[in-house]
Parts: structure tokens; C-alpha cells; sequence
């Protein structure tokens, strides 16, 4: 009796085991899923960075050219669309002319000694000597120190009256150079200014790409009869080539952006903006800043930016090329 109570069929029809995907289409999903997760992990470690630079750099920057087609006021409200007018007299623009100039000059003036002077630095580091710490800790001194402060300082040293160069200078029988009225000699004061301030990074910088060099490259140098100098020129800097090409590109973008130290220098002035009475030392980002909030011309200022930032392109690539075939690379 209970074998026929077990074997009768249940009333909801025969009983069927679930079903389950083969064997062959389980590896397949399993294969399409790692492959997914292989190609498709690297770009999800990265995205963050894209994130960020979409919210915050890009977007700002199709912002900027959008306000740069239009004549843009904060304080009357105006938002008219002028196309390419503010192109059109920017390249007419005398005063933005006189200020490209100006940021190229001290630009120039700045980087190539800067960047020279922290390569021997940094070589004279790299040698043995006694508490290289210490010496290496002073080159980061400067890049700690207060910008502000820096050119407050520079300012008070570079004063007609009783700056401590001017002083210096009457010593050996020169007379007073008028350093922030006069163009040219404010261009070396605020490229001294910068020089200070950024030679000791880009030192560290070279250092430690320095310290990477492999020793043996030196000692069979020094074997063939290769002198400290010789070794300098064929060895240390072509192998320094990549760092070289880094710490140009950056000190071209930070120069052509110079705006700290030219308007501290400025002191005394009505408007700082200007640049010394003569525009004689207005950058660009001074000339930017001051139509933009000083004169309510936001289009125009951004008209100015995006110029800087093509401005800004162009030199990191006739740096790098230059760099480059001068090292001899393809």
C-alpha cells in the first residue's frame, strides 16, 4: 500500500528536474566575463582622473570659448553673441601685443637660466660631499617660502632709492638703475624673482633623475680617459633627455602664466593690473584679469585666455621638438 501511495503520479504531472545552461555556454559567459573584466578594469582604474578633468577642466574650458563669442557682463547682465568680434580685435589690440611681449621677454629671461643653473646644481649634488642633505633640503627653502613674501622681499631689494642692488651696484661706481620704471631692467628683476624660486625644483628634479644613471656608464667613462666634463655633456645629460623635455614643458606653462610676481612687484602703483605706469612689465594674465574684473569685459578676458592657452601649446611644442632634435631623437 505505501509502494502505491509513492509510485502514483502527482496530481500537477510528472516531476522534471531544473533545467540548467550547458556546460559549453557556462564557459562561454564565463569567457566573455573575464575577457570583460580584463580589457575593461583598466579603464575603470583610470576613469576617476577623466571624471575629475571632464568636471573640471574641460568643461570650464568649452565654458571659457563660449563666453568668448559673446559680449559678457556680470554687472549690467549683458550676454550678446558676437561670433569672432572679440577675435577679430584682439589680433588688433595693440595693449594685448604689448603684453605678449612682455610675458614672452620674462618668460625667456626666467627658464633658460633657470633651467641651466639647476642642472649644474644638481650635478655638483649628485657628487660625493659631506652633509648632502642639508644642501639638498636649501633648494626646496625657497619653494616653501610665501610667494607673497618673495616678492615683498625682492620689491625692497630691487627699490631705486634704498634697494640693497642699487646699493651693491654704487659700490663699484654704477649708478641706481631704475628697476621698476624702467622695461627692460624690470624684466631681469622679476625673472630674478622667478629664477630664485623655481631653480631649487627643477635642481631636485634633475637629481633624482641623476641617481638613476647606472654607475657603470661613469667608470667605464673614466676608464677610457673621459674627463668629469666630457662625461657631463655625452652622458648625464642625453640621459636626462625625458626629464629635460618634463621640466621644460612645465616651466614653459608656468611662464607664460607668470601673474604673482609682476603684480606684487607693482607696489605703489593705482592699478596693479597695469604693470608699472608704462604697461612696462603687464603680462598677459595681468591684462586678462584686469578686462575681465576690472573692467567688466568677461568676453574680451576670455578672449584673452583662450589665446594664452593656444599661446601656451605652441611653445610646449616648439620646446619639446627642439629638445628633441637637438638630443638628436626621433
Amino acid at each position: 500500500m505505501a509502494m502505491a501511495t509513492e509510485l502514483r503520479p502527482s496530481r500537477n504531472g510528472p516531476q522534471h528536474p531544473p533545467a540548467q545552461a550547458p556546460p559549453a555556454a557556462r564557459r562561454s559567459l564565463r569567457s566573455r566575463l573575464t575577457r570583460l573584466d580584463v580589457k575593461g578594469a583598466p579603464y575603470a582604474f583610470i576613469s576617476p582622473f577623466y571624471i575629475v578633468f571632464a568636471i573640471f577642466g574641460a568643461f570650464p574650458l568649452v565654458y571659457t570659448l563660449w563666453v568668448s563669442l559673446h559680449d559678457w557682463e556680470l554687472a549690467s547682465g549683458t550676454r550678446k553673441w558676437v561670433g569672432f568680434d572679440n577675435y577679430k580685435y584682439l589680433w588688433s589690440d595693440a595693449d594685448f601685443w604689448h603684453a605678449t611681449v612682455n610675458t614672452i621677454a620674462i618668460f625667456v629671461l626666467s627658464t633658460v637660466p633657470q633651467l641651466l643653473i639647476a642642472l649644474f646644481i644638481a650635478n655638483a649634488l649628485n657628487r660625493r660631499m659631506r652633509v648632502p642633505t642639508l644642501f639638498r633640503i636649501g633648494m626646496v627653502a625657497p619653494l616653501v617660502t610665501s610667494t607673497a613674501a618673495v616678492a615683498i622681499v625682492f620689491t625692497q631689494m630691487f627699490d631705486h632709492d634704498w634697494g640693497m642692488i642699487n646699493w651693491a651696484l654704487g659700490l663699484v661706481g654704477i649708478d641706481p638703475i631704475s628697476w621698476s620704471t624702467n622695461r627692460y631692467w624690470s624684466w631681469a628683476a622679476i625673472a630674478t624673482m622667478v629664477d630664485w624660486r623655481w631653480t631649487g625644483y627643477n635642481a631636485l628634479i634633475y637629481l633624482a633623475a641623476m641617481q638613476a644613471i647606472p654607475k657603470d656608464l661613469y667608470e667605464a667613462a673614466s676608464i677610457d680617459g673621459a674627463s668629469r666634463i666630457r662625461q657631463f655633456w655625452q652622458i648625464t645629460v642625453p640621459m636626462l633627455r625625458p626629464t629635460i623635455i618634463f621640466t621644460t614643458i612645465i616651466a614653459t606653462i608656468g611662464g607664460l602664466q607668470l601673474f604673482t610676481e609682476p603684480v606684487l612687484f607693482s607696489v605703489g602703483t593705482p592699478n596693479k593690473m597695469d604693470g608699472g605706469p608704462l604697461h612696462q612689465f603687464q603680462t598677459l594674465t595681468m591684462y586678462m584679469y584686469d578686462n575681465a574684473f576690472g573692467h567688466d569685459r568677461y568676453g574680451y578676458g576670455a578672449t584673452i585666455a583662450w589665446a594664452l592657452f593656444v599661446m601656451i601649446i605652441l611653445f610646449s611644442l616648439i620646446n619639446f621638438l627642439f629638445v628633441r632634435r637637438t638630443g638628436g631623437t626621433k
